[in-house]
């Protein structure tokens, strides 16, 4: 009893110095506990609203540089000299010049009588019927030069076939200005294409400022598009779904026409229609390779901006926005329907490129392949390797003279002079200001997209209207708005020059950061995340620690788009940096070229090596991506 009682009267003792709780230590413990729950639920509660902020800051951002811009534009149409009129809106929707013998509907004549004149031998298309017309060709060019590209990329194994897949989408993003350039080297009166007919003994060819220029320009780069979506739409087809068919009697082209063909002409589709919304609103290769002659919709919106009239500026523009906003919302309609998923499928086999001992119809099939690459590398390599030899070759033979040029515009140019230093620089700082806007924009909009909620397909069409908007009306509306200045409570707000360039290369460049981002988001196992969130993870530490990181390559991928779209944005930019410093490499290259194309050749070299250094960030750290 005494050891019993000893043992157990020393235990607190005993308790305490071996660091036992003491009633001061345990009120210190509670009050402890209760900071850190504290702190908890403070940071839990942070994290909940994380999200809706930013989606409420981007949805602002948003409004303030595209929506209020272009809603800018809107209302000069109607808005002349102070008051609301119809009078031009109407005008111009009457006017041949600009809309045919369609003007008849608006002039109050019969739509059968309208009709037989444009049925006629006789029609008048006008510009907005021209342009829609130069947009249909290029988008069959498109797709005609597209489709065989997306049969080999997934249906043939060859070496190097994985690096040309990640290359078809660069001339997508390669400045258009630059292109313009390649093929005036190219087409021109003494172009590469003149000069190897020549030399074999065959008559020249004029090509240069005609419609069929301006087509094969289109094509360069939109068929690299319809390639791409085409590719990925192949690769998703399920190859247990052929061997059932084929087990079933079907022979390959039936197998082909009931199983493949039905989840690859969608993505078809769908290339098809971005092709005929980015032709429709096209501008800088229409300037360069058509001229005024050949002038589209948005090349007269920018005349009639140079001119100062703003007001049928802007209703020649509300036509436009028509037209690809009704393309834009059919496409994202189509889009949301014919969504073609690639999980737990097993990818059609690829087969050898060059086989062993191929059969005969292995073998008609390879020549085929083998004309189509002979196309193909005329199409797309010979604009650029045109323009890189035009940069070297002068009246003598091989000179570094243009660069030269370059150099002492450089040195010894006047102030309203473009310079190259100048342009290079400001090319860069506008590509990662408009990253650092563009980016965060972005993945927002790619969270708020792939979330399945009501009115999720409204978000997505408002979210991507800047796809069908063209840079002219952006322009347009930031320079009417932003820069000449807004009154706000009797305070008059102006944004510079700078920022207002850098809001529209942002604007123009976060939709593709969705396009890539997006469908990694919309492909993830949403099993992770629910662990994450059974485990005590936010909804926003869930999408920081898990989500994000699986889609790390669409989001480097997509920072890597915006940064080169940047870079070669000239509609928007031509507009707002008229007339100031402000200009970049592809205002600079449209400077040279009305003058010498030695020069702007020169310049768009340099413009080809900073952009294309963009994408060697996608091949060393994004690898494939989804979307675009």
């Amino acid at each position: 009893m005494t050891d019993g009682s000893g043992d157990a009267g020393g235990a607190p003792g005993d308790a305490a110095e071996d660091g036992g709780t003491t009633p001061g230590d345990a009120s210190d413990a509670a009050d402890g506990d209760a900071s850190s729950a504290a702190a908890r639920t403070a940071r839990d509660r942070a994290e909940r609203r994380i999200l809706p902020a930013l989606a409420a800051g981007t949805v602002l951002l948003l409004a303030v540089l595209f929506y209020y811009p272009v809603g800018t534009v809107l209302v000069e149409a109607v808005r002349v000299d102070g008051r609301y009129t119809l009078e031009v809106l109407v005008g111009v929707l009457r006017d041949p010049f600009y809309l045919g013998d369609l003007a008849g509907l608006f002039a109050g004549e019969s739509p059968l009588a309208v009709a037989g004149r444009l049925l006629g031998p006789d029609r008048r298309l006008g510009i907005v019927g021209f342009t829609a017309y130069q947009a249909a060709l290029s988008t069959l060019a498109s797709v005609a030069l597209g489709l065989p590209g997306a049969y080999v990329l997934a249906r043939f194994e060859f070496p190097g076939r994985r690096t040309l897949r990640s290359l078809t989408i660069l001339p997508f993003v390669l400045p258009s200005i630059m292109v313009a350039v390649g093929f005036v080297a190219t087409f021109g009166d003494d172009g590469t294409l003149n000069a190897a007919l020549s030399a074999v003994g065959l008559p020249t060819v004029d090509l240069l400022f005609t419609l069929e220029a301006v087509v094969i320009a289109h094509a360069f780069y939109n068929a690299p598009l319809v390639t791409r979506v085409t590719t990925a739409a192949w690769e998703s087809v399920d190859a247990s779904a052929v061997e059932t068919a084929r087990s079933l009697g079907a022979g390959p082209f039936r197998a082909f026409r009931d199983v493949v063909a039905p989840q690859v002409y969608p993505a078809v589709l769908m290339g098809a229609a971005l092709t005929f919304v980015f032709t429709f609103g096209t501008f800088p290769i229409v300037l360069a390779l058509g001229g005024f002659e050949l002038a589209t919709v948005e090349v007269f919106v920018y005349r009639l901006i140079r001119n100062l009239e703003y007001a049928e500026a802007a209703a020649l523009a509300i036509v436009e926005l028509a037209v690809s906003l009704g393309l834009l919302y059919a496409y994202l309609r189509y889009e949301a329907r014919h969504t073609v998923r690639s999980r737990g499928v097993r990818p059609l086999p690829r087969h050898r490129l060059l086989p062993a001992s191929p059969s005969f119809g292995q073998a008609l099939v390879r020549v085929g392949v083998a004309a189509y690459a002979l196309v193909a590398l005329t199409v797309f390599l010979a604009p650029v390797l045109s323009m890189l030899l035009a940069s070297v070759t002068g009246p003598d033979g091989l000179t570094l003279e243009h660069y030269r040029f370059l150099v002492e515009r450089q040195r010894t140019g006047a102030a309203f002079q473009v310079r190259p230093w100048p342009a290079v620089r400001n090319s860069l700082l506008f590509g990662v200001g408009a990253l650092a806007v563009a980016l965060p924009m972005g993945v927002v909009v790619a969270v708020l997209t792939t979330r399945d909620y009501r009115g999720r397909k409204l978000v997505d069409a408002v979210a991507m209207a800047p796809l069908s908007i063209s840079g002219i009306v952006v322009g347009l509306g930031l320079l009417r708005g932003l820069v000449f200045g807004v009154e706000v409570w009797g305070t008059r707000i102006a944004v510079g020059g700078a920022l207002a360039v850098v809001a529209a290369h942002a604007v123009a460049g976060y939709p593709f950061v969705v396009r890539t981002v997006g469908p990694g988001l919309d492909a993830l196992d949403r099993s992770l995340v629910e662990s994450a969130r059974a485990l005590g993870a936010s909804r926003a530490r869930a999408l920081l620690d898990v989500e994000l990181p699986l889609v790390r390559p669409g989001v480097v991928a997509g920072a890597a788009f915006a940064f080169a779209i940047s870079m070669g944005e000239f509609s928007a930019t031509v507009v707002l940096a008229t007339g100031t410093e402000q200009y970049t490499m592809p205002i600079a290259i449209e400077r040279f070229i009305g003058r010498r194309l030695g020069p702007a050749t020169a310049m768009g070299v340099v413009l080809l090596l900073v952009t294309s250094a963009s994408f060697v960030v996608i091949d060393r750290f994004g690898g494939e991506t989804g979307g675009l």
